[in-house]
């Protein structure tokens, strides 16, 4: 169904298709007849699918990633398609709305998307005023914390801090964005120094509550190995639970559309197939390095089942999907889940 929805779908704006897609999908899937006949479409259960990972357990090891859902307006739609766990955001503190539209750009040849969104969202407030309404069953949720734009680096602390602390109740795990290509100097907080004072003092917040909660890092595809070193270094001194890897890149290379094309969009972050190969690249380097001791989730270009298979086989314990699901379609998840528990 969705090959006959596509084409339609590619005629939109990406970020108008987006939202006309979940918004229908919110619509349909409150009629309760619909939405069993979707999960049961969508869903694949089976035990060996059945993972226990940072004291949480998830019915099976594929996500959904950030940025899908940035203030949780979807969460429970998304559900139904399967995923064992669901990340929202990233949020910010404020409401911010992000870069000038447009803002996010496909490339069909390359089975891939850029995007420059810039954080954009509602604010942790409305993200926190959403989960309080209730959340669906045995799915696990995660939270993506970022800083405002308008925030200096030397104060963003205080601003994964108020994110932290405000969505503590309400999430399962954390992760801390500062990999995103899209706000100015961001990336600067991946350097040693600003990284681990950031993960110290979340740390030390979560020490402080009566039962912690996992706390993940997620990087960029464009460290260098010894910045990968350093993550790992970095990791286990604040005895982080983990990382994500990866986030988008700025690299353009290798791409089939036009060098015209690239250019006429500009700035942002590439997802999707190119990314596949360089981020199976970091995961494998962070678990071989850190002598297979690292907690990792997979992310980067997975659009098939075995693009996860081959994530999980380089070393992440979890995957995560998003760009591939705009070009395979909503299937995904449930044809990994059925290739895993072949295997």
């Amino acid at each position: 169904m969705y090959n006959l929805l596509k084409p339609i779908l590619f005629l939109w704006q990406p970020e108008k298709a987006h939202h006309l897609t979940v918004g229908l999908l919110k619509f349909v899937l409150a009629i309760p007849i619909v939405n069993s006949i979707f999960k049961s479409i969508y869903s694949y259960k089976n035990d060996s699918l059945k993972r226990t990972f940072m004291g949480l357990d998830f019915e099976n090891p594929v996500g959904l990633a950030a940025g899908f859902d940035k203030d949780g307006k979807y969460y429970r739609q998304m559900a139904n398609l399967g995923f064992g766990f669901i990340e929202i955001g990233t949020v910010t503190p404020k409401p911010q709305g992000g870069n000038p539209q447009p803002r996010l750009f496909r490339l069909p040849k390359d089975r891939a998307l850029i995007n420059r969104m810039g954080f954009n969202n509602e604010g942790v407030d409305a993200l926190v005023e959403r989960l309080k309404e209730g959340r669906p069953k045995d799915v696990i949720i995660g939270g993506n914390i970022g800083k405002n734009k308008v925030t200096p680096n030397d104060e963003a602390v205080n601003d994964y801090a108020i994110c932290f602390e405000k969505l503590f109740p309400y999430v399962d795990y954390f992760v801390v964005n500062v990999s995103s290509p899209n706000t100015p100097g961001l990336r600067e907080l991946q350097d040693k120094e600003p990284l681990t004072k950031l993960l110290s003092h979340l740390q030390k917040l979560n020490q402080a509550k009566p039962t912690q909660k996992p706390i993940l890092l997620k990087i960029a595809p464009d460290l260098t190995n010894e910045q990968l070193d350093d993550i790992i270094e970095i990791v286990k001194d604040t005895k982080l639970e983990g990382v994500i890897a990866t986030n988008t890149t700025i690299a353009r290379e290798p791409l089939t559309t036009s060098k015209e094309t690239i250019e006429s969009i500009g700035n942002g972050g590439l997802s999707g197939a190119p990314l596949k190969k360089r981020s199976t690249e970091v995961i494998r380097y962070l678990f071989e390095k850190s002598d297979s001791k690292l907690f990792i989730i997979g992310v980067g270009g997975i659009d098939s089942p075995e693009e996860a298979i081959e994530k999980l086989k380089a070393g992440a314990a979890l995957v995560q999907v998003y760009s591939g699901m705009v070009y395979y379609g909503p299937a995904l998840v449930k044809d990994i889940c059925k290739k895993i528990a072949s295997l």
